[in-house]
């Protein structure tokens, strides 16, 4: 192993300073232009070349190693949330009504580490490493874009590695987990259409709101009774809207949610259930619905042979005490659109401390972490980076 500690030590105040200007200037889903100049500059800073996919925003940075090797992926998201920043931090966001809510400064940073760690050896290296800087994850959409523009099709790579912030997890800590990590993400779209009339005269219409009402604690029965306890999924609604005045029925209820799921079985089986509950309950209440299920996201899904070589490169750098077995999410994460085209693995770095009031939520406006633990994500990454070209050469057959 190259003595990556000693790296770690020397690049650590030029990542947090990395990190706290973009926190300071962040950027929605999109319109990250001053971020990707930023990443920019600095790649080519460091010797690394741009590869020109035909994004307006985000970057595709590549690093030619000694030897012409495997090419490992390492990729960080980019965005902000139309988010007032509500803390009292010296790189508190100077943008009125948006701030890096989710950390997405924290990734980018992470990776830029590695980038710096990464260019500092690259007589060393055995193989390339591509830095994806990708846009939009908040939107679900960055991922996609990339995808379409080519990456990992016309743009090839043989691994992905990424990476979450999480501030429940005290920094310093490494979350490694084989298996769901993060679940898929599904949307609903349902219109439920009656026949409307008097508020006191109910008997003369067919209201959408009771069906609708009912529809809603019906889905909930497809989690308890058709998913097995031993599996997790959710079905959460999240608008209803209808009527225009206190004495009026009307005459349709548009609601909208989102699905959440782990097992591919279960993920099919939900659309047929969610649309047979809405049919049935329609029909008790002599009402019309309509279902559009958007398919958004697979789960996030780490590989038995991937969490093995995760595990073994970032017990180099933080040692076993350093790494923790995290209860997954059901939060999604649109990187498993890249693990469609090219096998990776996900991880949680922890960034919590109680001490600093660092434990918010993503999406608080009082969320931050404490970015000492940016550098050890960059060293691990850097180190799977490093397996990661030795795994692919000894599995010239592919990998899984």
């Amino acid at each position: 192993m190259l003595n990556l500690d000693k790296k770690k030590k020397l690049y650590e105040e030029e990542v947090i300073d990395f990190r706290r200007d973009l926190h300071m200037h962040p950027e929605l889903s999109f319109k990250e232009y001053r971020t990707t100049e930023k990443i920019k500059d600095k790649l080519i800073s460091l010797g690394i070349e741009i590869i020109d996919i035909g994004l307006e925003t985000g970057v595709v940075g590549f690093l030619r190693g000694v030897e012409d090797g495997p090419t490992i992926a390492l990729r960080g998201d980019i965005d902000a949330l139309p988010i007032q920043e509500l803390n009292d931090v010296p790189y508190k966001s100077k943008i009125d009504g948006v701030m890096h809510a989710c950390g997405h400064d924290i990734h980018t940073a992470t990776v830029m580490g590695a980038a710096i760690i990464l260019s500092s050896i690259k007589d060393k290296l055995k193989g390339n490493v591509m830095f994806v800087f990708q846009p939009a994850e908040e939107i679900n959409k960055g991922a996609k874009l990339m995808v379409e523009k080519g990456l990992f099709t016309e743009v090839k790579a043989d691994l992905i590695f990424g990476l979450h912030n999480n501030p429940e997890i005290p920094w310093g800590k490494i979350a490694i987990k084989k298996g769901g990590l993060m679940a898929a993400v599904d949307t609903i779209r349902m219109r439920v259409k009656g026949k409307g009339g008097h508020g006191a005269i109910p008997n003369a219409t067919r209201d959408p709101i009771v069906a609708a009402s009912a529809m809603i604690m019906n889905l909930q029965t497809i989690v308890s009774r058709n998913v097995s306890p031993l599996d997790s999924a959710v079905i959460s609604i999240g608008t209803f809207n209808s009527g225009t005045a206190n004495n009026v029925i009307s005459e349709l209820v548009e609601m909208t949610g989102t699905v959440r799921s782990f097992l591919p079985e279960t993920r099919q089986m939900l659309p047929k259930r969610i649309k047979e509950v809405l049919d049935y309950t329609a029909k008790a209440y002599m009402v019309d619905v309509e279902l559009d299920y958007i398919f958004d996201l697979p789960a996030v899904f780490n590989s038995e042979e991937l969490t093995k070589l995760a595990y073994d490169a970032t017990k180099e750098i933080v040692g076993e005490e350093g790494i923790i077995d995290p209860i997954p999410s059901m939060g999604g994460e649109d990187f498993s659109i890249f693990t469609e085209k090219i096998p990776g693995f996900f991880f949680w770095l922890g960034v919590g401390n109680k001490e600093k009031d660092m434990t918010y939520v993503w999406h608080s406006p009082k969320f931050d972490g404490d970015d000492r633990a940016l550098i050890i994500g960059s060293t691990v990454m850097s180190n799977m980076v490093l397996k990661g070209i030795d795994y692919v050469i000894q599995n010239k057959n592919g990998v899984k």
